[in-house]
């Protein structure tokens, strides 16, 4: 697939996506880099703004399988990845897959489901494999994970591990609709037969020969060294010359924010039609590739800081290149 024609298949597939949600372009938009990048998504939002539409309605326009998956506390392991059941007419097990083996899978509710379950999803998002009844079985490529968790209740709930936190390439914040944005949800959903399918405008196949035309996607030494020093600031404040942040940050990103932030700048290039990087790729996904990954002091909660509020002041500050912020024009 060439480079020019991957933003008119995309553009195709968000175009098809919007026949049934309304508004939601850049979650959407960001939800197609993780697939091109081969990553997984955690998205957060209260209940009712079709965050399982969405990515349901993501699924049938690629032609991919799709299971939805409600984590609940009596939720097991097995559930998840499927069983042995033995078979009394053959004297043998029988391997039955579990909701796991698809390409797009919603994790819906994933802070509801003790810690053997997300150990169990956890392989399966890493390795992309599981292992049942003894057998390691792949899992079917392409294949992400979108988790949902709610962030206003918290009773029944697990936090989830930073481990498993860490795996996802973003976290999405989903938003309420606009006025006008709404207004549109309510002419199109309140009737008796609303319509909730889209037809496929894109297949697997397609999917997967994006990917390699992402790998082409030239990112420029100034970049990684650019992307190296936003992802060392929330580290080491102090030695980037940002002390006054220090004291808001317990932990920084992991070297994973690193290559994630490289890989999503890429696709943010590619989508918008350009076969190399700019600074502003990078600003563009910074918050939802990092916003997960640091661990906030008990000063910034006072403060009314929260992980996106430290990483502006980091993008305002943390110079473009080695030579000063004067020079960033240079690299658009």
């Amino acid at each position: 697939m060439m480079p020019n024609t991957v933003p008119e298949k995309l553009a195709v597939v968000l175009a098809a996506i919007g026949r049934i949600i309304v508004g939601q372009r850049d979650p959407l938009e960001k939800m197609l880099i993780a697939m091109l990048c081969n990553g997984h998504v955690l998205l957060e939002g209260v209940p009712g703004i079709a965050k399982t539409m969405m990515v349901n309605t993501l699924a049938q326009a690629l032609s991919a399988r799709f299971s939805r998956i409600q984590f609940t506390p009596d939720l097991l392991p097995g559930d998840l990845v499927g069983t042995q059941i033995y078979r009394h007419e053959t004297g043998a097990f029988e391997t039955h897959r579990g909701p796991i083996f698809a390409n797009v899978v919603l994790a819906d509710e994933i802070n509801r489901s003790p810690a053997k379950v997300q150990s169990a999803l956890l392989e399966a998002m890493q390795e992309r494999q599981v292992t049942l009844g003894g057998q390691t079985l792949k899992l079917p490529a392409p294949f992400m994970v979108l988790a949902t968790q709610n962030p206003i209740e918290q009773e029944g709930t697990y936090s989830l591990p930073e481990a498993q936190v860490d795996r996802f390439m973003f976290k999405l914040l989903i938003e309420y609709p606009t006025h006008a944005e709404e207004h549109e949800i309510l002419r199109r959903v309140a009737r008796t037969n609303p319509v909730t399918s889209v037809a496929p405008v894109a297949t697997l196949d397609d999917i997967l020969a994006m990917r390699q035309t992402l790998d082409a996607v030239h990112l420029d030494e100034k970049i990684e060294l650019y992307i190296l020093r936003l992802v060392a600031a929330t580290r080491s404040p102090s030695a980037c010359g940002l002390e006054d942040l220090a004291s808001f940050i317990r932990f920084g990103a992991s070297p994973r924010a690193s290559i994630y932030l490289a890989l999503a700048a890429r696709g943010h290039a590619l989508m918008h039609g350009r076969d190399y990087v700019v600074p502003d790729d990078v600003k563009a996904m910074l918050h939802d590739v990092v916003r997960h990954r640091i661990a906030i002091s008990y000063r910034a909660e006072a403060e009314g800081l929260n992980s996106d509020a430290l990483l502006d002041r980091i993008v305002e500050r943390v110079p473009v290149n080695e030579m000063g912020a004067s020079h960033a024009a240079a690299l658009d």
